[in-house]
């Protein structure tokens, strides 16, 4: 799911190749994000797209060959006026006079040409990783250019640059290739975007591409001359396809800025994008404010009018708290209350925002919470979720890596908030962007930061094979490194849970066990429920204020708040009538939350289907038997309701599969069940078996948020 979609799609005619267009918000000026080579199209800019589009208006479009533009096999296609040209004709066709362009790599020269030759059209130049002539590559890279066309038994390394060897192993030549363009640890979703994208295009519109001319170094100086606008070059320290040599070239030819990204490789804008986005947006705002564009007013308005900035000092201001809450569900958004509450009884004076999503947001407001105004931009996380299931199953690992370009667009929202907000502290509840973007830009942190998870590791389904195992503990090494390297990103981190609810696997081949490092980098709060379960004699009166009759046996079906159990709804719906002729007084309530539309859900005689219900919690405290999926909100509600239930842990989910269920088994609650072996007569039978049996399981235990919160008090 993209982090946002195009507000405008077209098509332009370039001397008879189709080339496709996008346009995105409508703020001032216009940047124009070019394609670079063909082996790629304009998706590689997704980390830019939605963070830039909040602030500007963003066309981008796809080069000749990729992407939803045509793929000619004429040279004259990508010849350097023809690239130029469909620059200029994507700026007429999208309504465009002036724009900030924007380029990555081989796309320079298509920039210097269009700001040489259109001077009017062009307010300012970024260049990424320029490939331009003004310096050679070095190495293996500069010698493969020379062999291009020769015939290399069993080519090796960059050998595989080669057109021969495009022919009968693009895929391979893709992988490696960019593996030369990512050489920074832990790239593995960067190379395989990137690889994906090249296949989206052939060997031979890449070698049709090849045979167009590049411009030589007196063409690129000539057009350097004639550049008027202002420059910014950036430039990967260990870029391995062009030479940091040319950056500083360029930027010297064109008295422009350059910026070296350290460590950095061809693509930072992929690999790096908080840094790129950042860079890009500082420079448009200082071509804003160049000479041409008037500083001063016409008149002099009334002195009320005129803009204010108002400086607090530190000791004269509020303290105040910036909680991000998962929208995945709802299960932290009562937790999360909790610890709000019970964090105002040590600061009464606290101010707390909370910057989240749907529907979160619901349940936040209801609770008389305040909901900081930028949650409104903020991407759907949850529909990303719901996006990515299929039936009853989620591939949650998979799911989130390809979330990726979400959390860029939620982070740059956050960073916003933080920086104008003057926040003392940023209490995330699995708020992954946020901890894993300031470790990786430790310089961006403004406040303290306290990490709130109910679980830790990523773990591998069994069918992923050896693959999904190197990705999860890639993954896993990431994050071990990130807090190895920046123990001050978190100044608490807190499990909300024992010890001994972390499962005891390991992190991967040759990294700690799982338990053991949690135990040495948490603080265990012990589980947040939220809410206190009602005695016996509560629940009898909860059950005759729910509107449950004493002689009525309850079956509670409900997936929580995501979109994803529409499936398992199913299948409870249709073993209700089989269940219903063996339990005397059967009543199956069916709850469908606030994202799977009830009315769309099949009717049965006598059956009981709600939408969203805002006190789930009580329901599930009564019932004599739940129905459920793998998430840990809802199990640990009916744990600690000492409640029967069948929990469905979704296929491919890791946390439910691994996580949930090892925190279940330490507690002796609940019935895993296996949803594609399970039928409605199977079903059916576990409901009859199970549905108001007595359960002896370990009482959860309580004054959890109390003891987060002063964990988190110490740091105000």
């Amino acid at each position: 799911m993209r982090a946002r979609a195009p507000d405008v799609q077209g098509h332009v005619d370039q001397a008879g190749v189709r080339i496709g267009y996008e346009v995105y918000g409508t703020g001032s000026p216009t940047l124009l994000l070019l394609p670079t080579w063909t082996i790629v199209h304009s998706r590689l800019w997704k980390a830019q797209v939605p963070y830039l589009a909040r602030h500007y208006r963003v066309v981008v479009f796809d080069g000749p060959g990729n992407g939803r533009s045509d793929r000619p096999l004429d040279p004259a296609a990508y010849q350097l006026n023809a690239e130029a040209g469909a620059a200029l004709a994507v700026l007429d066709a999208s309504g465009t006079d002036q724009a900030v362009v924007v380029s990555l790599s081989k796309a320079a020269s298509w920039s210097l040409q269009l700001a040489a030759d259109h001077p009017e059209r062009v307010l300012g130049q970024v260049f990424i990783d320029p490939t331009i002539s003004l310096a050679a590559p070095t190495g293996a890279r500069a010698k493969s250019v020379d062999t291009f066309y020769d015939e290399i038994e069993d080519p090796r390394g960059w050998e595989k640059y080669n057109a021969h060897y495009w022919r009968h192993h693009y895929r391979d030549f893709a992988e490696f290739f960019f593996a030369q363009c990512f050489p920074e640890a832990h790239s593995t979703k960067q190379r395989e975007d990137t690889v994906g994208w090249a296949l989206e295009t052939t060997p031979e519109v890449l070698l049709t591409d090849a045979r167009a001319a590049i411009a030589d170094p007196e063409t690129v100086l000539a057009w350097c001359a004639r550049v008027n606008s202002p420059v910014l070059v950036i430039h990967g320290g260990d870029d391995r396809i062009s030479p940091p040599a040319r950056g500083e070239a360029l930027a010297a030819a064109t008295d422009g800025e350059l910026i070296v990204l350290e460590g950095a490789g061809h693509i930072p804008l992929a690999r790096d994008p908080v840094i790129v986005n950042r860079a890009i947006t500082q420079f448009v705002e200082r071509v804003r404010r160049s000479p041409q564009t008037p500083t001063r007013r016409a008149q002099s308005p009334d002195a009320a009018a005129l803009p204010r900035h108002v400086w607090t000092r530190g000791a004269r201001r509020s303290t105040k708290v910036l909680y991000l809450s998962s929208p995945i569900g709802l299960g932290h958004a009562r937790r999360d209350l909790a610890i709000a509450e019970q964090l105002r009884a040590h600061r009464p004076d606290i101010q707390i925002d909370w910057l989240t999503q749907q529907p979160v947001i619901d349940v936040v407001e209801a609770a008389g919470e305040t909901i900081h105004p930028a949650s409104a931009w903020l991407a759907s996380e949850s529909a990303h979720i719901a996006s990515e299931a299929a039936g009853h199953d989620l591939h949650c690992f998979q799911a989130l890596r390809r979330m990726d370009e979400i959390l860029v667009a939620n982070f740059m929202l956050f960073q916003e908030v933080v920086e104008d907000g003057l926040y003392d502290l940023v209490l995330g509840d699995e708020a992954w962007d946020v901890d894993h973007f300031w470790h990786e830009n430790p310089e961006l942190k403004r406040s303290s930061h306290v990490w709130l998870t109910d679980f830790v590791g990523y773990l591998p389904m069994p069918d992923g094979g050896e693959h999904e195992a190197y990705l999860t503990a890639d993954y896993n090494a990431e994050m071990i490194e990130h807090i190895d390297r920046f123990p001050r990103i978190r100044d608490r981190a807190i499990f909300v849970g024992n010890a001994s609810d972390v499962v005891p696997d390991v992190f991967g081949p040759g990294l700690p066990k799982i338990r053991d490092w949690t135990q040495d980098h948490f603080d265990f709060s012990g589980y947040i429920t939220g809410f206190t379960p009602p005695t016996p004699d509560q629940r009898t009166q909860w059950r005759e204020d729910l509107g449950y009759g004493p002689d009525e046996q309850i079956c509670l079906v409900t997936v929580g708040g995501s979109g994803v159990g529409t499936a398992l709804l199913e299948l409870a719906i249709a073993a209700f009538p089989i269940a219903s002729s063996v339990v005397p007084g059967l009543r199956m309530v069916v709850v469908a939350g606030p994202r799977i539309d009830p009315a769309r859900l099949p009717t049965r005689a006598g059956l009981d289907i709600r939408g969203y219900v805002s006190d789930l919690h009580r329901h599930l405290s009564v019932c004599d038997l739940a129905i459920v999926q793998g998430g840990l909100t809802t199990t640990m509600e009916l744990t600690a309701a000492q409640r029967p239930f069948l929990y469905f842990p979704l296929a491919h989910h890791f946390e439910q599969t691994y996580h949930v269920r090892h925190r279940l088994d330490q507690y002796g609650a609940g019935r895993c069940m296996d949803y594609a072996a399970t039928d409605p007569d199977a079903l059916a039978d576990a409901i009859a078996i199970e549905i108001g049996r007595d359960v002896d399981v370990r009482p959860v235990e309580t004054g959890g948020a109390e003891r987060a919160a002063a964990m988190i008090a110490e740091l105000l």
